[in-house]
């Protein structure tokens, strides 16, 4: 239930104890109200869209659109809210992405609740704000890679890529989680300026960085 005065605040993450432990833990603090939950990213727009929150804590990996699209949706049917990513990943890709399309804090998975917290609280303080929490090595890598420096991974992932398997059969030859496999691909398309599988293949081909 909404209280006058505080920060409404929508949790959106597919995985229950964790979407539940945000939910208690932000409930502590008195200027703090958890106005809805959310498991996949329809939910999560459609509670924004209601609601109007003041931020939306989001997954980076959730059921449906991608985050970069899902922070677009959020955007369009509530332009105030401000929209906080908790990821595992210290990608400097993604982070620069995010940044990019209007997210005002990344914070790891890793952090305590007073760093949530302050985060949820300083993005509605101040407009121009951005909260990020990786690595001092991911801030360093911030600026876009040149194409031609793929890792050793995602050179793996673009070879099995192109020979037409999917994300999940990827992933399963690569014994990592499919969203990894999303992951290497979107900094693969970033890297390499692609916009579809086939143009980045082409283009590490074109490259030398690919041989079939």
């Amino acid at each position: 239930m909404r209280r006058e005065g505080s920060i409404d605040v929508l949790i959106a993450d597919d995985h229950t104890i964790l979407r539940e432990t945000l939910k208690q833990t932000l409930e502590l603090e008195p200027d703090l109200c958890v106005v809805a939950t959310a498991g996949d990213a329809r939910a999560t727009v459609t509670s924004a869209e209601a609601l109007r929150p003041d931020v939306v804590v989001l997954d980076v990996e959730m059921p449906g659109d991608g985050v970069v699209r899902t922070t677009k949706h959020i955007h369009r049917v509530s332009p105030r809210s401000r929209v906080i990513v908790l990821s595992m990943y210290d990608d400097p890709v993604l982070v620069q992405e995010l940044i990019a399309h209007g997210v005002r804090g990344y914070l790891l998975k890793s952090v305590g609740r007073e760093e949530l917290v302050q985060a949820i609280r300083g993005v509605c303080a101040d407009a121009e704000r951005v909260v990020l929490s990786v690595s001092r090595e991911s801030l360093m890598m911030s600026r876009r890679p040149r194409a031609g420096k793929l890792s050793e991974r995602e050179l793996s992932v673009l070879s099995l890529a192109a020979q037409g398997l999917s994300n999940a059969q990827i992933g399963t030859r690569l014994m990592i989680a499919e969203g990894t496999v999303k992951r290497h691909l979107r900094n693969i398309f970033t890297k390499l300026d692609a916009t579809s599988r086939l143009d980045a293949v082409n283009k590490a081909m074109a490259a030398s960085l690919l041989t079939l």
